[in-house]
This record gives C-alpha cells, sequence and structure tokens, in this order.
C-alpha cells in the first residue's frame, strides 16, 4: 500500500463490485479500478477523488490472478461494451453470484442464505440486438462509446453479436467507412430467432436524400434486411420500409417485435426465461406489469381466467395485442404508467410477474404492489441495486423506507427463490428473477 509516484497506487483487489471494477485499500483510500481480479496485485494511476473514494485506471498487473483468462475480442479493455472477458466464464458466474448476495445484503437487509439457481450462457455470441454510434471522420467508423465517455470507439470485430448481426457489422462498416450516407448518427440491429432476418434503425440528424433511396442502400448492404426505420431528428420524422416488426418463436409461443419494442437480447436463454417465470404459476387472475410485447401475457393467458397486461409504451402495447390475437388467447391491456395503474383499485390478483427498467420500481411504487396483495409476486431485474431497494420494501427488512404514511396495513412478502440468469456474459450486467409469495 505505497504511493509509488505522483498520483499512482499499489495495492490489492480484494473483489469485484457490481458495475465491473475491483476493489481495494490504499493510503485510507477506497479505490476502485476496472479490468482488475480478486487477489492480483496492481499498479493504478488515479484519476479521480472525492472524500474517501478513489477511481484509477490499471496500469500494470504486478500479480497475476489463476482464472485471469485472455480476451476474446481485440477491443476489450478501450470499448466500453465488455467488462470481464479477462475473467474465465466459471469465475465470471462465481463473482456475479458473490455480487448478488452482497448486493441483497448491503442495500436491502436481505440475508438470502438459500440456493440461487443458475443459468449459464454460451459466452459469445449471444446478443441479438445491438446498438452501434457513429465515429466521426474522416474517414468516419461504427463502434461502441468509450467508457463513461461520448467518444466512440472504432469496432472491426464483436464476439458476442450472434453470426447474424456480426455480418450486419461487417456490411455497413464498408458503408459507412465510404461516407455513403451522410447524416447517419447511429445505428441498432435486431436478429430474429432465427439469426436470419435482421431489423434496423437508422437516426440521422437529417435526410441529405430521400428516404426511399436511404433504403436501397441499406438494401443492398444488408440483403438479408427485414425491415428498416429512418428517423431524422430535426423534424422528428420517420420513415418505414417493410412490415415493421421480427418474429421472435420461443418454444411454441410466437412474438411479433416491433422497431421500438422490448424484446429479451440473449437468444440463448429466453425459452428457459419464459419457463422459470411461469413454471407453477396458477389461479384464475394473473397481471403483467410492464409487459412489453406479451413475452409472459401471453403464455400466462394459457394458464388463466383473466391476464392483465400493463405497459407505457405504445409500440410494445401495439404488439401485445397483435401477439394476443394471433395465440388466440384474451388479455386486457392497458397503455400506461405502472405506478397510475397500481394507484387505482383492483381485484387481488392470484399471480405477478414485473420486468421494469433498470431503475426498477422504486419505494413508493414498491408499496402499491405490496398493497395490490398478489399472492405470488416474480420479479425480473436487470439491477440488483434497485431490485434489493425494492425488494426491501416487499419483504420489510430493516433497510426498507418508511413510505406508508396512510396508516393501512399491507400484506408482506417472503422470498422462495432466487434465479441468476447470465443474460449479459462478459458484461457486469445481472439479471435476476425473484420468487415471492405472501407471507400468511
Amino acid at each position: 500500500m505505497v504511493r509509488t509516484m505522483a498520483e499512482e497506487l499499489s495495492f490489492s483487489i480484494e473483489k469485484l463490485v457490481y458495475g465491473g471494477e475491483g476493489l481495494g485499500h490504499a493510503e485510507g483510500q477506497t479505490v476502485f479500478v476496472p479490468y482488475v481480479l480478486p487477489g492480483e496485485e496492481v499498479r493504478a494511476v488515479a484519476v479521480a477523488r472525492k472524500k474517501k473514494i478513489t477511481r484509477a485506471n490499471l496500469v500494470e498487473v504486478l500479480t497475476r490472478s489463476k482464472e485471469r483468462a485472455t480476451p476474446s475480442c481485440a477491443h476489450f479493455g478501450t470499448c466500453g461494451g465488455c467488462h470481464y472477458q479477462h475473467l474465465s466464464y466459471e469465475a465470471q458466474l462465481r463473482c456475479k453470484t458473490d455480487i448478488l448476495r452482497e448486493t441483497f445484503s448491503r442495500l436491502g437487509g436481505i440475508r438470502w442464505e438459500g440456493e440461487i439457481a443458475l443459468h449459464p450462457s454460451p459466452p459469445l455470441h449471444y446478443r441479438n440486438r445491438a446498438q452501434w454510434a457513429l465515429k466521426p471522420g474522416p474517414p468516419p467508423g461504427v463502434g461502441y462509446f468509450l467508457p463513461g465517455s461520448s467518444d466512440v470507439c472504432e469496432i472491426t470485430e464483436c464476439p458476442v453479436l450472434s453470426p447474424a448481426l456480426a455480418e450486419t457489422l461487417e456490411r455497413v462498416r464498408p458503408l459507412v467507412k465510404s461516407a455513403g450516407l451522410p447524416g447517419l448518427k447511429g445505428l441498432e440491429a435486431f436478429a430474429d430467432s432465427a439469426d436470419s432476418k435482421i431489423m434496423l434503425n437508422a437516426a440521422f440528424a437529417k435526410f441529405t436524400s430521400s428516404a426511399a433511396s436511404m433504403a436501397e442502400v441499406f438494401r443492398g448492404a444488408v440483403p438479408n434486411l427485414g425491415s428498416l426505420l429512418l428517423s431524422e431528428e430535426s423534424s422528428r420524422k420517420f420513415e418505414l420500409f417493410g412490415p415493421g416488426y421480427l418474429e421472435q418463436e420461443v418454444s411454441e409461443f410466437r412474438f411479433r417485435v416491433g422497431h421500438l419494442s422490448f424484446f429479451q437480447v440473449n437468444r440463448f436463454l429466453t425459452a428457459e426465461l419464459l419457463e422459470s417465470v411461469t413454471q407453477g404459476a396458477q389461479g384464475r387472475f394473473a397481471v403483467d406489469l410492464f409487459a412489453g410485447v406479451g413475452f409472459f401475457s401471453v403464455p400466462l393467458a394459457r394458464k388463466f381466467e383473466k391476464v392483465v397486461g400493463v405497459d407505457a409504451n405504445l409500440a410494445s402495447t401495439r404488439d401485445l395485442r397483435a401477439n394476443a390475437e394471433n395465440a388466440g388467447v384474451k388479455i386486457q391491456w392497458h397503455h400506461e404508467r405502472v405506478d397510475a395503474f397500481l394507484r387505482r383499485p383492483h381485484p387481488k390478483p392470484d399471480f405477478v410477474v414485473l420486468d421494469p427498467p433498470r431503475a426498477g420500481l422504486g419505494a413508493p411504487t414498491a408499496v402499491l404492489l405490496a398493497k395490490l396483495g398478489a399472492t405470488e409476486i416474480a420479479y425480473l431485474s436487470c439491477d440488483p441495486a434497485t431490485l434489493a431497494r425494492d425488494l426491501a420494501v416487499l419483504t420489510e427488512s430493516g433497510a426498507a423506507p418508511k413510505n406508508d404514511r396512510d396508516g393501512k396495513e399491507r400484506p408482506r412478502y417472503e422470498i422462495v427463490q432466487i434465479h441468476f440468469f447470465d443474460l449479459f456474459p462478459q458484461t457486469y450486467h445481472i439479471e435476476t428473477l425473484v420468487r415471492l409469495r405472501r407471507a400468511s
């Protein structure tokens, strides 16, 4: 723990923390540094300090961990997309599970001593969706944002992409480099479940030629293009070429997913995720909060007499309606915010599933969910910190905030299962399914 030169520190890495960094201590400071592993001795240079917290960049690994692996991508450490390619996949799973338990305890006051069911993924070629930023030229390039920056790292490969997306990247790179699409600001590509058709969103600052001519350029570059959406920021105008959606087959279900709708990005784990959420769900009335395109609503409608789906995204709600109709099931849909829905009185559901964005519910909305009084809740989360905060409310742990001021008693829930789905290998992201049952 000796400073070797101005702003440079040498110290041991004690553990990995959520966010992709390693934690250590030096000169009375808690130091966070990326691309390190527990047990390693490192040299790092401080880049930011606030009170007793120091953020640092890695200079050298003095003592390497036996679990350090050779990254699969030449851009690892520069590109901000992946955080754990220097760690063997088995160690990634273990570290993420440890981080999940620690986060629940530290932020939610929840000490879960039971099993965390593990659902691993093939560690590469799993992503069915990617967003690519444009690097200004000359010549321009396509890539991902640098860590914590608005600057773009131009990429020539991305091993976590599905084969169809990787091929799409290869095809659009020369198109971007040739400046064949002036004004282009970003691209989003989505592959169907067969990994054969591509749906593309292309954002322009301003159209410099007709939308039809630009569509022909994209069709020439991406022959398996199934649907294309062009958007112009200056006028907020959209131009659609194609049906406006791709289809995803999961188990016996078929889902229409539009250009502006959400769908799970790991093409290998969708069926396993669907089965784990809906398995054992039973009763007459189910509610799907943040329902999206009906990924859970449609299967639940085969099990329950009544299913209600709630989502504020109009594009997703349209897809949900179409998917319910195609499956021959009835779903009562609500195009509104979840908190607004929960503020109104509703019959007590037998089962509630929710898959909120990274911000989670928030404590006030978690209180409303508890008051709804469902017999069972399946909470799917992509952020263990916000999940821990919401679970503290639902379980009334010691970390639960005192937001319930109306004097009415609300139901308390007990955690019965925790699942970790590694939907995002090579990154710090953790997808968690928590099954809760109303305490008697």
